[in-house]
């Protein structure tokens, strides 16, 4: 099994292993998104000022009221729903005092023109932006992001905004527009670091995997893209697609996020565990070990995780990792995986007219296409293949 782990890199061939589904939705999106830009300059300008605009931050802004409350109402505890909540709030409220501004006093602080934006419309836009980042940044850290660091990702952008007004020779609009950017990058560093800890402590990467928060990510970097795209235009139909933008990504994270777990935050809140020191790891406990996977064949169950293996060995689980780490010369997850793998080759020798999703229900995947993809990242063909040249071999010798 040492050998035959299923091990990370950080190549291209292995990024595009991993998130290949998210580049096509990258791109589809994106394509959308420049569709839409495109036939939005056809709306007559008088319509999107006194129709369009209009029902557009009504529409934003009770979305993510209502997202708000979903999330506080389901947080159960969940830091990441709750930051998620607080951002929704913010939002809305931000977009709230923008209509009472635009629509009921029709105070003259910022308006949203076919002008230029200035820097405290920059300012305003990229607070949206950082309310976005804040759900990311709970997940991949939990427990890292507080009220003090928050203000403190804030006060570049803050900085840069009277800066703007006592330098008008220096355009600084850019700087502040770009700032978020920043922020994206320093997020996706973070993503390896997750999966890999993910891996550490869990056997299936089904609704925790680091899959979602890059999609996330990248949803909010189309968004700063089309963003630059309405500084660079004169049009004021720019503002209606990214509009419709923002109440997309509203909507779709706030569902993906309900029904999504928080991993890390789960470790992070167990109670601190005792002896975390090196300890040595004998062969007595080795063969304990899988003589209760082979037995037992805990790893049917999708859910199986590191903690479970204190059935054999009751340890904490900083050693319980070291354990599979050292012994397997694997993750957790690639531990389990090259168990449930041997345990499908099994079955389609003893069931070989089984289709591929019952052998990867009763294999202990979470799903067809991870099972596909972890068995043919373990034995370098897909399933059906390994089972029709399995046959085929089969029928030749016979």
């Amino acid at each position: 099994m040492q050998e035959s782990g299923l091990h990370i890199t950080t190549s291209l061939r292995e990024f595009w292993y991993n998130y290949r589904e998210n580049v096509f939705f990258f791109l589809i999106l994106s394509l959308l998104v420049a569709l839409c830009h495109w036939l939005a300059r056809f709306i007559p300008e008088n319509y999107i000022f006194d129709v369009v605009l209009p029902v557009q931050h009504g529409a934003i802004s009770s979305t993510c009221l209502i997202s708000a409350w979903m999330l506080f109402r389901h947080s159960e505890g969940m830091r990441t729903r709750i930051a998620s909540a607080v951002a929704m709030l913010l939002w809305g409220l931000a977009d709230s005092a923008l209509i009472l501004q635009d629509y009921i006093f029709q105070w003259q602080v910022i308006r949203i023109g076919p002008d230029k934006f200035n820097s405290y419309e920059l300012f305003l836009g990229n607070f949206l932006g950082w309310i976005m980042l804040v759900y990311p940044t709970e997940t991949l850290r939990p427990r890292w992001l507080t009220w003090e660091k928050a203000l403190l990702q804030l006060l570049p952008m803050m900085l840069l905004v009277p800066l703007d007004y006592f330098l008008p020779t220096i355009d600084l609009r850019f700087m502040i527009t770009l700032y978020p950017a920043v922020l994206i990058i320093l997020l996706f560093s973070q993503i390896r670091k997750y999966r890999l800890r993910c891996e550490e402590n869990f056997s299936s990467m089904n609704q925790i995997d680091a899959q979602w928060i890059v999609r996330y990510l990248s949803m909010v970097l189309l968004l700063g893209l089309s963003y630059i795209y309405v500084l660079l235009s004169d049009n004021p139909g720019r503002v209606v697609t990214q509009n419709f933008l923002f109440l997309f990504i509203i909507i779709y994270s706030t569902e993906q996020i309900l029904f999504r777990k928080s991993p890390l935050e789960e470790l992070n809140t167990e109670t601190a565990e005792k002896n975390n020191e090196q300890q040595e790891i004998s062969s007595a406990e080795q063969e304990k070990v899988e003589a209760w996977m082979q037995k037992e064949k805990p790893y049917l169950n999708p859910n199986f995780q590191l903690m479970d293996l204190r059935a054999v060995l009751p340890m904490n689980r900083t050693y319980l990792s070291q354990f599979v780490n050292s012994t397997y010369g694997c993750s957790f997850y690639q531990f389990a995986n090259a168990y449930r793998v041997e345990e499908a080759k099994e079955l389609m020798q003893a069931h070989p007219e089984m289709k591929m999703a019952g052998v990867a229900s009763r294999s202990g995947f979470a799903s067809q296409a991870v099972f596909s993809q972890v068995f043919s990242k373990e034995t370098g063909i897909s399933p059906l293949k390994w089972n029709k040249e399995r046959i085929s071999g089969s029928d030749d010798l016979s």
